[in-house]
């Protein structure tokens, strides 16, 4: 029987810090606050710390912080938001519950992320906001993203999803635009046992007009100020990422680790990955590798047991929910052949040296056979 290397184990990583998940539950059961409460607070406090932001403003869903952050950015109906489409939907599905326009510009090669270059030619007088996503865990080139939305007025809220810890010239992302959304969704370098966001900022005016848009718009029970929603986040998740975030450096730390074996391995393989880049932290959210022939590798490592994943292989503007805006296969091509090449190994913080080396060999026999065919 073959020994299985999952993509991702989220048991292994409870197991590991059982104890002290199952205190933090028993006390959010105990106290009987079950939405919002001193534990999410505390929650907003850590880890806007950890980003090195002075708020935190904790919601439901990694989407929903998007939103919000939109929506406190005053963004609405008419409006435009350059982003890319190299993305989950989620990225610009946001973009539309606000009435806006999702404005897509092409990736740089060897980031994935946004290529400020391509920006300029798509602001209009319409454009609000420029939304960048730090993809795979590594920061999109922000100096020169913050530089044009300075000179043309913009706001800059960066879609750190994958990023938790990620930094860029020796910032943490998250506080170098005007807002930072994080994910907590369960897989996530931090997720939680369920679904969560934060918007991270250092802006008190966003932060008030946030706290209003998740929890009814009100500040005082019963008087609304405003048309808003229940993005509230539960005690509970509250609690458990609390606990978690005292280990995410460390998990971080091994993540780069397994990085690092992956990249000794392949690296002259003739395969593209998804390396860090100088004056750059990647927290390898995803470890992403690139070929041609994507779907016979995946086949290759899954007959020997090896769990991949793919991020993501059909780009935003060729769904069918933004067929309407009018874009086309070849519109962006370094998106398209991403999309098209990548795959993602198994990577999280309790894999076994063996297990990456494992993974690295059949890699690279499946490499050799394919160069020699």
């Amino acid at each position: 029987m073959i020994d299985i290397v999952p993509f991702l184990d989220l048991k292994a990583q409870y197991l590991s810090i059982k104890a002290e998940i199952d205190e933090a539950v028993l006390g959010v059961l105990a106290s009987s606050v079950y939405v919002l409460g001193p534990e999410v607070a505390k929650f907003e406090e850590e880890f806007a710390a950890h980003q090195e932001v002075e708020h935190g403003v904790a919601v439901n869903t990694g989407t929903s912080a998007l939103h919000v952050a939109l929506l406190a950015a005053g963004v609405g109906p008419g409006d435009e938001v350059i982003t890319v489409s190299m993305t989950f939907i989620a990225t610009a599905a946001a973009i539309s519950y606000t009435g806006a326009t999702p404005v897509f510009v092409d990736v740089d090669p060897d980031t994935f992320t946004m290529d400020p270059s391509k920006i300029e030619a798509k602001i209009t007088p319409r454009t609000k906001v420029i939304l960048p996503v730090h993809l795979y865990g590594q920061a999109a080139d922000m100096d020169p993203i913050m530089e044009i939305a300075e000179r043309h007025g913009l706001v800059v809220i960066e879609d750190a999803a994958q990023a938790h810890g990620a930094e860029y010239r020796g910032k943490r992302v998250g506080g170098i635009g005007h807002m930072g959304t994080f994910s907590f969704y369960p897989g996530k370098n931090l997720g939680g046992f369920g679904e969560g966001g934060i918007v991270t900022t250092n802006n008190a005016d966003y932060v008030r007009h946030m706290k209003l848009l998740r929890d009814w718009g009100q500040e005082k029970k019963y008087h609304h100020d405003m048309v808003a929603y229940n993005f509230r986040m539960d005690a509970i998740q509250g609690a458990i990422l609390r606990v978690k975030l005292r280990h995410l450096e460390a998990w971080t730390e091994l993540r780069r680790s397994h990085a690092l074996q992956y990249e000794a391995c392949l690296s002259k393989l003739g395969i593209r990955r998804a390396t860090e880049l100088a004056g750059r932290r990647h927290v390898y959210h995803i470890y992403g590798v690139f070929h041609p022939a994507r779907q016979q590798l995946q086949a290759a490592l899954q007959s020997e047991g090896i769990h991949t994943g793919m991020h993501y292989p059909i780009p935003v503007h060729l769904q069918k929910p933004y067929e309407s805006l009018g874009y086309l296969e070849g519109d962006f091509p370094v998106t398209e052949q991403t999309a098209k090449e990548q795959l993602s190994l198994p990577m999280f913080a309790e894999l076994t040296q063996e297990q990456v080396n494992r993974v690295a060999a059949v890699v690279k026999v499946w490499a050799e056979q394919t160069n020699a065919g």
